[in-house]
């Protein structure tokens, strides 16, 4: 059997997807996430797939993993238990956060709690200068002192965070050295100066602490994967999809787990990007809806937009700035708690909420029979009728509809005084609207008009909600890929090899030093090369450099691509130019006669993928045979209707019909509502059209 078959699995907060593809088929499957051991669902749904191929573990010659469990490790604070170092006199700095305040009109607003509390924040006397001079020496005679007390508080992880080490890091190295020798093998050390070397002291010292606070338990449960894998026959790479859209390996995730977080999503965005490509489309909104929470993200000309900071556990749902920020590389998108697990509730105004809190996979929605009491967005759906109770996940898990709507009735229907299913019809209506304003709300802080955007919708929620969604936010066209179901671990599978390494190094374009931009740039490059190259063997390899730029005395900085290249003194002003260019398109003017500089650069070594095959053109149109009739809810006509349900295997490029209908399929169920007309393209995907 070729090497060239490759596995994916993805972790989310209810389900874990796997895919196996060899030949040019696909095989995949769904299985609730073992929250307590997540490696025994991965090695489940591994098996289960395996089942379906015929293919022996010892076949497989690659196997590529996203989770949410180090966002979740932050969300739900189950990390390690934590102290930070830091520069005395910057105890607090966690703390203070920014100078400004994230709501001005709220006087009670509550911020994100540092993940380490106060009496864990240490600090010792050291201070080197942003040229590196030695201010104050290291008081290394303190450590010894230090050490006795992170032992007796029984600390687990350690993250060191010193001024300026973004640029000089002697200090932050040999602490960690020292600490190392003194404290238990077990205990993890992070330094700032590796996992986020750049300005700005609050975001980096939030990444380092993030990163160790989460490196224990995501290190465990990589290493326990890596044995489950050994005993199971698998014996092949394993790659991890980072937030950035690339993989990097085992050894490089162990070490760096805070850019696992939103790892699942970015496999997303890399599969809707493919599409959008096969395509040809030059906007698209990428529509993630899995079990816990749904993932929007904008993309132009295949490209989806890509940022190097991200807020975790935000105090308040949708108010930037509220959250804990880490420096990382990260694909933009927006994430709210409107998945299928999100649970309904009418709240003390008398109306029907949803999330963001979800019953996950463990008990999970009431329908799964599993203990779950409070109704959740699954079982709204099935009191809809949108989904099959007998064939959910591919006939592996029987849904209990009669306990579904008793539950919906009991939280919803009797407060409100709702009847029949009109309790679900709130609840799915209200989760439409939840994501319907985060897709303005995102798109408009990026400048897209949302409406002129193709909607690519995927995940085991998503096909059910795209036609509502895309009505309330005026969207006329989405796509429905095959495999929608599991489409986050399909996008593992078209992800490069790839890894971004940043540095903070101010230099002015106007006074531009060649020689000194070139060393920088060549040492990243080489850094970064390194952690790729033997993953990527004969491949080819691609290279990118961004510079974060700004004019002098700005506080904040916008992306320029730098040409991959040896500079000279007179790029300078090339690069300048291409930063004003930028500026201008951004924010409609540019400042004469100003100075300008780089403050942060980033270099990405990739491997290159293949460009996939653009869908065909056909005028070629066919009526299918629906394999049978369900009474569905459909709100754009305001009642029930009895729907024809299609098998979507049996429709054939070319296929056309009118909604509502439903098409089903083993990991989800597209619902056609009555504005749109469905037909099949090339590729196998559907393409939903509105007729209004």
């Amino acid at each position: 059997m070729s090497k060239t078959i490759k596995l994916a699995a993805d972790i989310g907060g209810t389900f874990t997807d796997i895919v196996l593809e060899a030949g040019g088929k696909r095989w995949s499957g769904k299985v609730l996430t073992t929250t307590q051991a997540p490696e025994l669902g991965v090695i489940e749904g591994i098996g289960l797939v395996l089942a379906q191929s015929e293919i022996k573990p010892a076949d497989i010659g690659v196997f590529i993993h996203g989770t949410t469990l180090a966002t979740n490790a932050l969300i739900e604070r189950k990390g390690a238990k934590t102290a930070f170092i830091t520069t005395r006199g910057f105890r607090d700095i966690l703390e203070q956060g920014y100078e400004k305040r994230f709501d001005h009109y709220d006087l009670m607003i509550d911020r994100a709690v540092p993940l380490v509390p106060r009496t864990l924040r240490y600090t010792v006397e050291e201070r080197l200068s942003a040229d590196g001079d030695v201010l104050a020496r290291l008081d290394e005679s303190s450590l010894q002192d230090l050490a006795g007390e992170l032992r007796s508080e029984n600390v687990k992880a350690v993250a060191i965070g010193f001024l300026h080490a973004y640029a000089h890091d002697a200090h932050e190295r040999r602490v960690r050295e020292v600490l190392s020798a003194a404290l238990p093998k077990d205990v993890t050390i992070c330094i700032s100066s590796e996992v986020a070397p750049e300005i700005r002291e609050f975001e980096r010292f939030s990444t380092v602490v993030a990163n160790a606070y989460v490196r224990p338990r995501m290190a465990g449960y990589l290493l326990r994967l890596r044995d489950e894998m050994k005993h199971l026959g698998l014996d092949c790479p394993l790659f991890l999809m980072m937030s950035g859209g690339g993989l990097t390996t085992l050894e490089t995730a162990v070490r760096f787990p805070i850019r696992l977080v939103e790892s699942g999503p970015a496999g997303g965005a890399i599969l809707a990007s493919e599409i959008a490509t096969e395509c040809d489309l030059p906007e698209v909104l990428s529509f993630d809806m899995g079990g816990t929470t749904a993932k929007i993200c904008l993309l132009r000309n295949g490209e989806p937009g890509r940022a190097r900071k991200f807020e975790i556990a935000r105090a308040y749902r949708d108010m930037k700035g509220s959250g804990i920020p880490v420096r990382i590389p990260v694909i933009e998108m927006v994430e709210i708690g409107a998945g299928g697990g999100s649970i309904a509730r009418v709240d003390k105004l008398n109306r029907i909420t949803v999330g963001p809190d979800s019953a996950g996979s463990t008990p999970g929605p009431v329908c799964y029979g599993l203990g779950g009491t409070e109704p959740a967005v699954t079982d709204a759906n099935l009191a809809l009728g949108k989904i099959d109770p007998a064939y959910f996940a591919g006939g592996k898990i029987t849904l209990d509809e009669t306990a579904a709507i008793a539950a919906l009735h009991k939280a919803i229907g009797a407060p409100l005084k709702l009847e029949g299913f009109w309790p679900a019809a709130g609840v799915t209506e209200i989760v439409e609207e939840n994501m319907a304003n985060a897709a303005r709300v995102h798109a408009i802080e990026r400048g897209h008009d949302i409406a002129a955007c193709t909607m690519i919708a995927f995940g085991g929620g998503a096909p059910l909600h795209a036609c509502r969604l895309a009505e309330k936010i005026g969207v006329k066209t989405i796509i429905i890929p095959k495999g929608a179901g599991v489409g986050s671990a399909i996008g593992f599978l078209r992800a490069p090899i790839a890894y971004e390494i940043t540095r903070s190094a101010a230099v002015s374009f106007d006074k531009f030093n060649a020689a000194a931009v070139n060393r920088l740039l060549r040492q990243m490059t080489e850094d970064a090369g390194a952690v790729v190259a033997p993953a990527i063997r004969k491949a080819k390899i691609t290279t990118q450099i961004i510079a974060d730029c700004r004019y002098v005395g700005q506080g904040h900085e916008i992306r320029v691509a730098v040409p991959v290249k040896t500079l000279n003194d007179g790029d300078g002003r090339k690069l300048k130019a291409l930063f004003e260019n930028q500026y201008e398109q951004v924010y409609g003017l540019r400042i004469l006669n100003q100075e300008a500089e780089a403050i942060t650069w980033s270099v990405t070594v990739s491997s290159q993928t293949k460009k996939p095959k653009p869908a065909q053109k056909s005028s070629a149109k066919s009526t299918p045979k629906p394999r049978g009739k369900r009474l569905i809810y459909d709100p754009a006509l305001g009642k029930r209707i009895m729907a024809p349900v299609y098998w979507r295997f049996d429709l054939k490029p070319g296929a056309n019909f009118r909604g509502p209908a439903i098409i089903a399929e083993d990991e989800t169920s597209t619902i056609v509502g009555a504005n749109f007309n469905a037909k099949i393209n090339s590729l196998g995907y559907i393409i939903l059209e509105s007729v209004k």
